[in-house]
């Protein structure tokens, strides 16, 4: 730091450095009380200012080696030669560690404040119950485009996330120093990762869920979801991530990243269960019939439509032969009285196991509705 823009004892607090240093080192004693809540005092105006360290310990130091010329008192009567005593060197080491531990003690108390910050706003964001006039000035604080449709991804792991632990920081860290620093909000929330993304063409979902999967977090597995306008979107949208982590999970979707659109027919057979649970019934409930159970008939089902209604493509990944499959087809057409090679019988018969799927039938068993 040049003279000129060395920072002057008014603006840190306390009594100017010469005066200061001159004191200590005239003492034996090194430090007192006194002498550390100004220097810790110094030292947190600093930190406040946005004074890096090295320029605070430079100044200090600087003022301490003039205190420590050939004008200080006793200084003449010293040879050249002569060591310089411990005794001397103390209050040199006192006095950066105590500017040292003043201005980290200010920066986490800093990084606290905003983190505190964050999490408000965050929360207020995502419960739609904050008023929006101070959120936009709390969003530009922080640095987050307020304005404009925004997309919700939401990441679970084996571990909870939390605030401090290494991989919550790696991801706010990596989101931080890109471009996507201003497209995006990074927060931990109730075990998961929460990640805001402004824009609803940017990358900034795409990265999120990259630097999760290269985080420490163990199986994660991240949702997200459909782009939507204004503060209330974010809250459909947080909600409709988080509905797609749950029902991924039910379907024992093992994808790592899920994009809510994905499962969407799911979500739409789940509004109205009562008529979900009638339609597996009814369509699949003769599958029961069959010797071993409805398991393998439905599992056989389930792999032929996710196979384009194709007889060697499900053998192939149901590792069975093209005859057995055919079997099986016949004995489903027989058991439920639909046909899969019909266009109509076929949609029935695939939308049943969809539900079959999201009711997780039949491990458990249907609920009859009212």
């Amino acid at each position: 730091m040049t003279a000129s823009s060395s920072p002057s004892a008014g603006t840190w607090g306390g009594p100017p450095h010469e005066e200061l240093l001159a004191r200590v080192l005239l003492r034996n004693g090194g430090l007192d009380a006194e002498d550390r809540a100004r220097l810790s005092e110094a030292a947190a105006h600093a930190a406040d200012n946005g004074t890096p360290l090295r320029e605070l310990i430079d100044t200090y130091l600087g003022a301490l080696c003039r205190t420590c010329s050939p004008s200080a008192a006793g200084a003449q009567e010293r040879p050249a030669s002569t060591p310089i005593p411990a005794d001397a060197l103390r209050p040199i080491r006192d006095v950066a560690v105590t500017l040292t531990e003043g201005y980290e003690a200010a920066h986490r108390a800093a990084i606290r404040r905003e983190e505190e910050i964050r999490q408000a706003f965050l929360d207020e964001l995502l419960h739609g119950a904050g008023d929006l006039g101070r959120m936009a000035e709390q969003a530009h604080r922080i640095g987050f485009r307020f304005a404009g449709p925004h997309r919700v991804v939401v990441a679970r792991a084996e571990a909870p996330f939390s605030a401090a632990d290494p991989a919550t920081r790696y991801v706010e860290e990596a989101m931080a120093s890109g471009h996507d620093a201003w497209e995006s909000l990074v927060a931990a929330k109730d075990g998961r990762l929460i990640c805001i993304c402004a824009g609803s063409g940017t990358t900034a979902p795409d990265h999120f869920a990259e630097h999760v999967q290269r985080s420490v977090a163990r199986h994660p597995q991240i949702a997200v979801s459909r782009s939507r306008p204004g503060a209330n979107g974010v809250v459909r949208s947080y909600r409709e991530a988080r509905e797609t982590l749950d029902l991924a999970h039910r379907l024992a979707v093992s994808r790592p990243v899920i994009h809510a659109s994905d499962l969407l027919v799911f979500q739409v057979l789940g509004r109205d269960r009562a008529a979900i649970t009638d339609l597996v019934a009814t369509v699949l409930g003769g599958l029961g019939q069959a010797r071993g159970g409805p398991g393998p008939l439905l599992h056989t089902l389930t792999t032929y439509f996710d196979s384009g209604c194709t007889n060697t493509v499900t053998a192939r990944r149901l590792g069975l032969s093209v005859r057995t499959v055919a079997y099986r087809i016949a004995r489903v057409r027989t058991l439920t009285g639909y046909d899969p090679t019909i266009p109509d019988q076929r949609y029935t018969l695939q939308t049943a196991t969809l539900g079959a799927r999201l009711l997780n039938w039949p491990a458990v068993p249907l609920q009859p509705s009212d």
